[in-house]
This record gives C-alpha cells, sequence and structure tokens, in this order.
C-alpha cells in the first residue's frame, strides 16, 4: 500500500468509527497536498467529527467564482524575458501550466501542436491523463494540452449541475478557461477575428509552455471549495510546475485568520512541493478590502493599468469628431449617412414615444423601416444595458430588420461610473461613452445632420486572447 492509500484507508477509518451506523456521502479524499476528505453530513455530525482528536479543522463547503486579460508587449516580454528564452518560438518549453478554470475549448488554434515542425515533446515529468467523454472526444489532448480532467461531486451533490449547459467533460461552456489558458500559454502569433474581421494577432505570455486542464467552475452557478480543493491536489500529483487560479471566493473566508481554509491550505502544500502558485486578486476594487487573494505564499496578479486605446469614432457633417467604443467594421467608401433616432421612426401605432425600452432599439416591430432603411440608427444606452435588461446584441439585430446602414447608442446621463468595453458588432457601430459627447443623441425630427463613421481597430496585436 503506497502512502496516498494509507491516508485514504484512514480516512475511511476515521469517517466509520466516528460516523457508526449514520449515513453519509464522501465526495473526495484529499491525500497529495493535505491530508482531509470532503463529506455530506450533517450539523450534528460534523460536531462528532470536530470533537475527533485526529481532525484539525472542519468547515463549511464555500461557493467560488471566476476572476479574469493583457499583453506580452504591455508587460515588455518581447525585449525582456521572451529575448533571454531565445524568442517566443521557446518561451516556456518544458513547463506545464495547470489551470483551475470553467474548462477549454480544444480545437482552438491557441491551443493546437502541429503549427511548428520543431520538437515538441509532452514533458517527461507530467503524468496527467485526458479525460474522454462525448464532448471531448478521444484526440482532443495533444502535446500543447497534455492533460485535462473534470471535478463537480460537490456541485452535483448540491443539485446544482445542469449537465447539458455545465457538461460534465473538461470542456469549456463558458468561456472563461479558454480565455485564462489563451492568456497564460496560447500559441504565438494567432490571428484574431472579431466579426468576421481581423484584429491583429494573439499569443500566450508563455507560447510554448503546455497546459492541463483541471474543470472546477461552471457556466451557471461558478464553483464550490470541495471541487476546486479535489481539482489543485490532482494537478499536483500529476507534477504541473505552476497552478494558476482566475478564481476568488464569493466572499472573505471565516475568522480572523483567512489561509484557514482549504483552498489557502493546499496551495501552501503545493508551494513546499515546489510548485508556482498564482491566483487573480480578483474582479472588484480599488478600494481597502477589495482584494480575494490572502495568502502571503501565493503570488496574486492584479491589473492597476493598461495600454490599450479604443480609437473608435465618428466624425459629423460640421467635421466635429467624437471618440466611441466598439470593434466594428467601418462604413464603405466615403458616402456621408444620414441619422435617425429610434424615437423618431417609430411607428404611428406605437403607443409612446417615451418609452425608455423604444430608445434603446430592442423591438423592430415598433420602427418603420422605411424611414431608417439606409441611415444610421441612433439608440440610447440606458442603466437597462447594465442590469442586463437590454443588450447591444439584441439592438443590433433591430439594426438589422429595419436594414439601417449602422448604429451609434448614445450614453443616457444617469449611466455613471461605469466601465464601457468595446462590444463586436457586425456592423458599423459603436458606444458613445460619455453623456457629454452625446450631441447625436437626440437629432431633431427630419434633421439634415449627416455623419461619416470610421471605425478603428485598437492595437490588437498584442492582445493575449481572442
Amino acid at each position: 500500500m503506497n502512502y496516498g492509500s494509507y491516508i485514504v484507508h484512514l480516512q475511511k477509518s476515521l469517517l466509520k468509527r466516528t460516523l457508526r451506523g449514520e449515513h453519509y456521502v464522501k465526495l473526495y479524499s484529499y491525500r497529495y497536498l493535505i491530508n482531509g476528505f470532503a463529506v455530506v453530513i450533517t450539523p450534528r455530525q460534523a460536531d462528532k467529527l470536530s470533537g475527533r482528536k485526529e481532525v484539525a479543522n472542519v468547515m463549511l463547503d464555500y461557493s467560488v467564482r471566476t476572476a479574469t486579460t493583457h499583453t506580452p508587449e504591455f508587460l515588455g516580454l518581447p525585449q525582456g524575458a521572451w529575448v533571454q528564452e531565445g524568442g517566443p518560438q521557446f518561451a516556456g518549453q518544458g513547463v506545464v501550466i495547470g489551470l483551475i478554470d470553467t474548462g477549454i475549448d480544444p480545437t482552438h488554434p491557441s491551443f493546437a501542436d502541429d503549427l511548428s515542425t520543431d520538437s515538441y515533446p509532452v514533458p517527461a515529468h507530467y503524468s496527467g491523463i485526458c479525460e474522454v467523454t462525448n464532448d471531448f472526444p478521444s484526440g482532443s489532448c495533444n502535446r500543447k494540452l497534455v492533460g485535462a480532467q473534470h471535478f463537480a461531486a460537490s456541485a452535483i451533490t448540491r443539485g446544482v449541475f445542469n449537465a447539458s449547459q455545465d457538461l460534465a467533460s473538461p470542456s469549456d461552456s463558458d468561456g472563461h478557461g479558454t480565455h485564462t489558458a489563451s492568456i497564460a500559454a496560447g500559441n504565438h502569433g494567432i490571428p484574431v477575428v472579431v466579426a468576421g474581421h481581423q484584429f491583429g494577432n494573439a499569443s500566450g505570455m508563455a507560447p510554448r509552455a503546455h497546459i492541463a486542464v483541471y474543470k472546477a467552475l461552471y457556466k451557471s452557478f461558478g464553483g464550490f471549495a470541495a471541487d476546486v480543493v479535489a481539482a489543485i491536489d490532482q494537478a499536483a500529483e500529476d507534477n504541473v510546475d505552476i497552478i494558476s487560479l482566475s478564481i476568488t471566493p464569493n466572499r472573505r473566508p471565516p475568522g480572523l485568520a483567512t489561509f484557514f481554509n482549504p483552498i489557502d491550505m493546499a496551495l501552501l502544500s503545493a508551494v513546499k512541493a515546489g510548485i508556482f502558485v498564482v491566483q487573480a486578486a480578483g474582479n472588484t476594487g480599488p478600494s481597502p478590502k477589495s482584494m480575494s487573494s490572502y495568502s502571503p505564499w501565493i503570488f496574486t496578479v492584479g491589473a492597476s493599468a493598461h495600454d490599450r486605446v479604443y480609437s473608435n469614432y465618428v466624425v459629423l457633417g460640421n467635421n466635429l469628431t467624437i471618440q466611441g467604443v466598439g470593434l466594428a467594421p467601418g462604413t464603405d467608401g466615403d458616402p456621408m449617412y444620414n441619422l435617425v433616432a429610434a424615437p423618431h421612426a417609430l411607428k404611428n401605432n406605437t403607443a409612446s414615444c417615451n418609452e425608455m425600452s423604444l430608445g434603446e432599439c430592442q423591438d423592430s416591430s415598433h420602427l418603420d423601416a422605411d424611414l431608417i432603411r439606409g441611415k444610421i440608427l441612433v439608440c440610447s444606452y440606458s442603466i437597462r444595458f447594465v442590469l442586463g435588461l437590454s443588450s447591444v446584441k439584441q439592438a443590433l439585430d433591430t439594426a438589422n430588420d429595419v436594414s439601417a446602414a449602422g448604429v451609434i447608442f448614445y450614453l443616457d446621463p444617469f449611466v455613471l461610473g461605469f466601465q464601457l468595453n468595446p462590444t463586436p458588432m457586425h456592423m458599423p457601430g459603436l458606444i458613445i461613452p460619455s453623456s457629454d459627447d452625446s450631441k447625436v443623441g437626440q437629432p431633431r425630427a427630419n434633421a439634415a445632420a449627416q455623419l461619416f463613421l470610421f471605425f478603428l481597430p485598437f492595437l490588437l496585436s498584442f492582445l493575449a486572447s481572442c
């Protein structure tokens, strides 16, 4: 019997002696980094276990969530670390990065292993497996994606797991895991295509490194500590060199010492085993106590600035230029386009032009296509977009239904303090991010104002994922 099997035997024995004749369900045995287990029991049974001298700590399982991006050039890699490694074609060679996340899309070109004829063997020290399921078929792994497994016992026991949406496999139905994997070790020079348009090339930070995926988070609910610790324990047993977690707890762990939680204790043992551990600082802040990575043995990564410039803008007929946000194609050629605000293009039988949703272009049935065809449709961007009650995608569908040449969103003055990210659009379009600049917001009916749209892609040659 090896040491790991001996640990599992002791855990089973403890449960049987303490909960003799009682019902319980053991989900995981943690045997490599920490000596512990995840078990479904009642509060009374938890009290009985905590009273045993063999038990150091009992903690209630808790939920976790994803946390995320950007850029070799911004970090100075082409002139720094990549030069030391011999260029991007060697950066990360021989290193296996274990990613605890929402899985991966194995068909993405960032994870192909046939982009070079150079020798690219799977590191001999890595001993992980590639799980095979209906939606993660045999052949999904390769010399780049060297391992893939999923962990969902806690989620399934809680009854929150949706097999059709969350996928009981390493496959990524959310996109977050694919995104973070490509940031860490995506292949170098992968074309970025958004809405059918080229936006430069992408690269991971260590494009020659190998990826091992340990899926423990899911699209519909996030994840739970019990599953995450099982993923960490397996990654360490598989001999990964780095463990990367773009995940954080949904709340501060209980107690004065935040590191007395199973995730941080497992990561401490991983560091002691020689694994470099990286965790996202979280998506909140900057403000006091906004950090979500608590322990000094974890290399915590947060973003304080970036060099992204969104150079999209519109030029009005009077040569006034207004900056905007949006990943979209430009208008064809040099013609000018008339603009029409949604409230001024309603059908005669529409009840009220003052209703907020009508100005947001969410329903083409209320709009007169004859008034809009070939013009730029102007829509309001209200708090309803922030709350998820309205969407840019739906407005684009509306613009397409009424044959608009493009769409402009002007910011409602009540939408304050929210960062507007560039949204992929399949037609010319942008969001004017400041209500002070929304000079096209409410043009007069039958106004002769015209505008010329330029949608210049920001520099995506250094974007880390696509």
